[in-house]
């Protein structure tokens, strides 16, 4: 199955064949590169642009120093200005900005269009388009499709919230080649209406996730279901009927809902847990979808070795194997890590509240954990659910996440298992999962370090 680029309709047309002199406002630069990539996009069509973020010049240094080189018609930084918002012709919104910003209320009273870097590379897209997105599983359900699709020998590009944007890769994909994208509920909901779909669909799951966000279940399920409204007659669904939620969604699919193939026909996999086996069978079903054959479905999932941050194991220290899981945003994401590992595990868990329903995940730690370290702002809610219903656990809160850890060091015995899988976004202590999973391998290796210095301090007391 091979797809061309529905960009070409109403107002989403409009905006990326004509933007040579257009008023464009870039509200939220950000630090991961999607602000950067459209202003360097946009700027390339000539459009006029403003650039605008609530963060101050020294925050933003990074991702400012990678526009050095782009004719910017305006900065306004620490802050929005709402003439930027009202004069504008088009307003391309960071996924970050939250829904009830009051800025996207002026621009909406106004009558100025809003679009998304995600929104600008679909409409722009000559290529096929796999998008991906589910409250768990998404970028490792993605980066299977890609590995598979390479498998295949199709030229292949991996991108949107799993590796940053593509916009600037787009002189580059030809309509032969194929693109893989996981999106975010974030992205989902600044998609406008016009905004054409993908022409393969997957979505492996949804479950509340984000609700201080988005600001009710209702609201979360709409963001994700968007990733169907754009389709057409002759495209692809590909819905997990395994999550409930999703088992319901096959009515709102325009095209063919793709049945899943048998779990029985995924080939071993490098990568632990049921819930990576439903993922493999979702990124099955869409690969076969696009064309693909069983032989490169096979090579490409076998040899397909997980990603960083998702039950990553990071090493061994005293007997002990240590995972960094610092992906898992949600409950559900950690009650899947917890059932993954055969022996009973020390988790370290925390972080901040999204509203989130952590009941199953309690039910996990009691059936799967030996002991948990709670860190972060929300440790303390979460004692009170676990105490209540994990009898026999140990359970403590601690202030930081290394301290959790030296916890679960000291209580731990060689042959157990230590998890950090936090079911909660980062809070306050760490810019992203990114950076706390790079700490928590830091923190390991620091860790035997030490324990080989004593070993060794041992051995040399011993020779006098």
């Amino acid at each position: 199955m091979k797809g061309t680029c529905r960009g070409s309709l109403g107002r989403f047309y409009w905006v990326h064949m004509n933007l040579h002199g257009r008023r464009v406002t870039i509200m939220g630069l950000g630090h991961f590169g999607g602000g950067v990539a459209a202003a360097r996009w946009l700027a390339r069509h000539g459009a006029q642009l403003t650039v605008t973020d609530l963060d101050d010049e020294h925050t933003l240094a990074a991702s400012l120093a990678l526009l050095a080189d782009v004719p910017i018609a305006e900065y306004r930084l620490g802050g929005h200005c709402r003439d930027d918002f009202r004069r504008a012709e088009l307003i391309v919104v960071n996924p970050a900005v939250p829904p009830e910003s009051p800025m996207l209320q002026v621009a909406k009273q106004n009558g100025v269009p809003l679009s998304s870097e995600i929104e600008l590379f679909i409409g722009a897209c000559p290529a096929q388009i796999i998008a991906v997105t589910g409250s768990n599983g998404k970028s490792t359900t993605a980066a299977m499709v890609a590995a598979v699709l390479k498998a295949e020998g199709r030229n292949t590009y991996l991108g949107g919230n799993i590796g940053g944007s593509l916009l600037e890769h787009l002189d580059d994909i030809r309509p032969d080649d194929t693109v893989v994208l996981e999106i975010s509920s974030f992205q989902l909901h600044h998609l406008s209406e016009e905004a054409p779909g993908p022409q393969i669909a997957v979505v492996t799951g949804c479950s509340p996730n984000h609700l201080d966000w988005h600001g009710c279940y209702e609201d979360y399920v709409a963001a994700k279901q968007r990733i169907l409204g754009g389709q057409s007659a002759g495209d692809v669904a590909v819905l997990n009927v395994y999550d409930p939620e999703v088992a319901r969604w096959g009515h709102l699919a325009a095209g063919r809902c793709a049945p899943l193939i048998a779990p029985g026909r995924i080939p071993p996999l490098g990568v632990p847990g049921k819930h990576n086996r439903i993922n493999a069978v979702c990124a099955a079903t869409a690969a076969l979808a696009a064309g693909c054959g069983w032989q490169a479905i096979g090579r490409g999932l076998e040899t397909f070795e997980g990603l960083p941050q998702r039950l990553q194991p990071v090493g061994v220290v005293g007997g002990r194997r240590f995972y960094n899981d610092s992906a898992a945003t949600t409950p559900e994401s950690t009650a899947a890590a917890l059932k993954s590992i055969s022996e009973p595990v020390w988790l370290l868990a925390g972080g901040s509240d999204k509203g989130c329903d952590f009941e199953h995940l309690a039910t996990a730690i009691a059936e799967n954990a030996k002991g948990v370290a709670l860190f972060g702002p929300i440790r303390r809610v979460l004692q009170d659910l676990i105490r209540v219903r994990t009898a026999g656990v140990d359970c403590a809160t601690l202030e930081t996440m290394a301290e959790a850890l030296h916890w679960c060091w000291e209580h731990s015995r060689p042959g157990e298992p230590i998890l950090l899988s936090p079911a909660c976004p980062s809070g306050g202590q760490f810019r992203n999962f990114r950076q706390r999973g790079e700490e928590f391998v830091e923190l390991v290796k620091m860790l035997g370090s030490e324990i080989n210095q004593q070993i060794h301090q041992i051995k040399t007391d011993d020779c006098y």
